[in-house]
């Protein structure tokens, strides 16, 4: 490698050690101070020489990215429309679910709307299974209430009731 090549390569040869200073001559003519000049201005254009290139690459890989971003943001945009919609489902059957319960049954509107507030077909299931269980279980035993109107009590006489008769003289 000359002396030239090693100035222009950052002033090391090998990496290692700095080359061996040019002796100084003095500029005498205006063809040397050109030739100086260019010399310098060239040195300084080739640390530059690929920056059109790398200046058009990078406004290519931006271009490429403001493609993909909207890509990225229409495929966002269609799955969160369509979890939209997936969340849509259940509540559109159990509503389905819902009338065809009433009317199997036989479920009156203002039982319906009491107790049948369930979105999950399941849990609708199971408010369906206790209302009907609770209606049957109502005809079935009646309006009949155990030992109203008896008093237990009624037939034997306590001490206390015992206690009050002498005390007011009552037979």
């Amino acid at each position: 490698m000359s002396e030239q090549q090693g100035a222009q390569n950052g002033g090391q040869q090998d990496g290692s050690t700095p080359p061996e200073p040019r002796p100084f001559t003095p500029i005498t003519s205006q063809d040397d101070l050109n030739r100086v000049i260019a010399e310098r201005v060239a040195r300084e254009r080739g640390k530059f020489a690929d920056y059109n290139d790398l200046k058009a690459k990078a406004g290519r890989l931006d271009e490429i990215e403001q493609a993909n971003k909207s890509e990225i943001e229409k495929a966002n945009d269609r799955v969160t429309k369509a979890e939209a919609e997936a969340a849509k489902v259940p509540s559109l059957v159990a509503g389905q679910l819902r009338e065809h319960l009433v009317k199997l049954h036989g479920i009156s509107d203002e039982d319906a709307e009491l107790f049948l507030t369930a979105s999950d077909p399941e849990l609708l299931l199971k408010q369906v299974d206790r209302l009907v269980g609770r209606g049957s279980q109502r005809k079935k035993t009646g309006n009949h209430v155990p030992r109203e109107g008896s008093n237990p009590n009624s037939g034997s006489n306590s001490d206390m009731r015992e206690f009050t008769r002498r005390l007011f003289d009552v037979d």
